[in-house]
């Protein structure tokens, strides 16, 4: 009987310390994810604002010199600029929405800012389209600051809780 209760508190114990502790690295996915995204489209404007390199090449170029976390979204944007041929730039970004939430863990001001790229990208000239890249950059900026703000404020508080609520329920059940 006492070896039931040692091991079932040890069992609650873990799982709530996992739960809370996986919880809380979502925050530090999402800066980590920030902070690729961003030197993937520092890519992108490389490609296409200063080497005039057309944009299903650029996304190909964005896939292979990028962090393979974040960059994989490029090559899908390319695949399905191939596929939807009538649906434009926009309709390409706007079908990797899902992975950004889901995979990305990035949140809707950070789509936004991903997909009003895929808004401007290829309908301007060049120069509007490295002043659309400066400001994307500089709103990418101020979620990666908002991103560490929140990392170093619930990354700590969820893992703690997770601790925290496994020794609760252990007192009560004692």
């Amino acid at each position: 009987m006492v070896l039931l209760k040692l091991i079932s508190t040890l069992l609650i114990f873990l799982t709530s310390s996992t739960i809370g502790y996986l919880y809380g690295k979502t925050f530090s996915s999402r800066l980590e994810n920030l902070i690729y995204l961003e030197q993937c489209i520092k890519i992108l404007e490389t490609e296409i604002v200063y080497a005039a390199t057309p944009l299903p090449e650029a996304l190909s170029n964005v896939f292979n010199k990028g962090k393979g976390k974040v960059s994989y979204i490029f090559d899908e944007i390319k695949k399905k600029l191939f596929l939807n041929k009538e649906g434009g730039v926009y309709n390409s970004f706007l079908s990797v929405e899902d992975k950004l939430y889901e995979e990305l863990h990035l949140q809707k001001e950070d789509v936004e800012v991903f997909l009003s790229l895929g808004r401007v990208l290829g309908t301007s000239d060049r120069m509007d389209q490295q002043k659309n890249f400066t400001l994307i950059l500089n709103q990418i900026g101020t979620q990666i600051l908002e991103a560490k703000i929140e990392r170093n404020k619930n990354e700590k508080l969820y893992r703690s809780l997770g601790i925290i609520t496994g020794v609760g329920i252990i007192i009560l059940l004692v």
